[in-house]
């Protein structure tokens, strides 16, 4: 089954010269063991944290699936149906929720390249829209930003973001959100041991003092 993203076309690998698919496994080989010294991608550190939390009976927290949308369907046989064709669809709302202490908790994951600012077209309206109603109806709600150029993880408010989010949009400031306000307003995830990112022990400073 081909998964695809919209507006973006599938390069067929197999089609490149042998020696050049070579290189390039090479290539990802060592891409790879770089990413496994600078540690795992936040994605798979909150999803690792996840699981320690289950299974720990600390919360259950999980990752929402992202939808997909199937466009093509074949039969090999009567019985068999082989998705042949189908595309990721936008999620309608952000990446994790779950319970924490009998709290409603969710949470966006957001990983920034940048040294300087953390781009607020990385955020999509509706997830800004979703966390508002979040927090409204008395849940948790809040973002997880990644700085790979520094190796660092913050919790960011979801009123801090707000209103950097309202203000370009309503006020045509600044597009993003400076590392300096990360630093002063946020709060600093640590890495651990187990589980390497201990999120949900900012939260207990941020949301259950």
């Amino acid at each position: 089954m081909a998964l695809n993203f919209p507006n973006k076309k599938v390069r067929n690998q197999s089609n490149l010269p042998v020696t050049k698919q070579i290189k390039q496994k090479a290539s990802s080989k060592d891409t790879n063991l770089a990413k496994a010294n600078l540690g795992m991608d936040l994605e798979g550190l909150i999803n690792e944290s996840n699981e320690y939390y289950l299974n720990n009976d600390y919360a259950v927290i999980h990752k929402k699936p992202t939808p997909v949308q199937i466009v093509k369907v074949e039969y090999p046989m009567r019985s068999k149906a082989v998705i042949t064709e189908a595309y990721y669809k936008t999620p309608s709302t952000t990446d994790y929720n779950g319970i924490y202490k009998g709290k409603y908790i969710d949470f966006e994951a957001k990983e920034n390249h940048n040294k300087t600012a953390f781009p607020l077209s990385n955020i999509h309206p509706h997830q800004m829209t979703h966390l508002e109603s979040i927090i409204k109806h008395g849940g948790i709600g809040f973002l997880i930003v990644s700085w790979s150029y520094y190796n660092e993880y913050y919790l960011l408010p979801f009123e801090v973001a707000n209103e950097y989010w309202v203000n370009a949009k309503l006020k045509d400031e600044r597009k993003s959100i400076p590392y300096s306000v990360f630093k002063e307003r946020a709060y600093l995830i640590k890495e651990g041991y187990l589980p390497r990112l201990n999120y949900l022990k900012t939260v207990d400073e941020v949301f259950f003092k």
